[in-house]
């Protein structure tokens, strides 16, 4: 008589445990449309940040759709695979302006000696190899053509004290003003 009694509380939990599964499994089902509702216009009010210029609004919207529909787990994921992406992404670019730069490095050392030979203007004066590798932002930046054209016009000078590029029409202001060695 006990185990019939015991088995039938035990089948009477087992109900009640079931109704209480389903009922939690119905309202979670009927709150998840909801939840979707909601992330859908935080991520339309996201892109309309995103369209005003205001990307830290943005951000703010987006990581309130990822909390509601993930917890702050799924922030956390995301915003750390964000920080990989970005971090790779600079390496990349970064690897992309030094080859850049190498290959305008090559074009100088290939330009520079017929541009100085066919075209001194005053071979007494400053002489733009002096100033190839110097610490022009120019050349330092790999725009040496630039350097190398201006000069060679006659429109500019190197100047020997700071190795910048000088239009000739500012040399008095430079000297007075810019040099940063006088």
């Amino acid at each position: 008589m006990i185990t019939a009694t015991g088995g039938a509380g035990a089948m009477d939990h087992h109900q009640r445990h079931r109704k209480d599964t389903e009922m939690m499994e119905a309202e979670a089902a009927a709150q998840q449309p909801e939840q979707n509702d909601v992330v859908k216009n935080l991520l339309t009010m996201a892109r309309q940040f995103i369209n005003q210029g205001k990307p830290s609004q943005a951000l703010q919207a987006v990581v309130m759709a990822m909390r509601t529909s993930g917890g702050e787990n799924a922030v956390f994921q995301s915003l750390h695979r964000a920080r990989e992406l970005y971090i790779s992404r600079m390496q990349e670019k970064t690897a992309v302006d030094d080859l850049a730069a190498l290959f305008a490095e090559c074009a100088i050392a290939e330009a520079e000696p017929s541009k100085i030979e066919s075209v001194q203007p005053n071979p007494a004066g400053p002489s733009v190899a002096s100033d190839a590798r110097g610490t022009s932002v120019l050349a330092e930046t790999g725009r040496m053509q630039i350097v190398l054209d201006a000069f060679s016009d006659g429109s500019s000078f190197i100047c020997l004290q700071c190795g910048g590029l000088v239009s000739n029409h500012r040399k008095d202001e430079h000297y007075a003003y810019w040099c940063s060695n006088m």
